[in-house]
């Protein structure tokens, strides 16, 4: 299948689909790539950040602290 993409002239307002070459293809596929690898990391590191709270809350609770001592903390 044929990628394309939009050129628009700004000075005439004309719009044109021009097929997008093999470079421009591999480009894209990289960007889109490199897009989702920080996409998961956000996720994982989110993820890692919601289980250390956790981890926190569980640990603060251990030592006999009340939830309300343990929102005081930010958990």
């Amino acid at each position: 299948m044929t990628q394309y993409k939009l050129v628009v002239d700004c000075a005439t307002g004309k719009q044109e689909y021009v097929a997008l070459t093999p470079a421009e293809i591999a480009e894209r596929d990289q960007m889109a790539a490199k897009a989702a690898e920080e996409q998961a990391k956000r996720e994982s590191d989110a993820a890692a950040l919601a289980a250390a709270k956790e981890s926190g809350k569980l640990k603060l609770s251990s030592i006999g602290l009340t939830e309300e001592e343990i929102k005081a903390f930010g958990f």
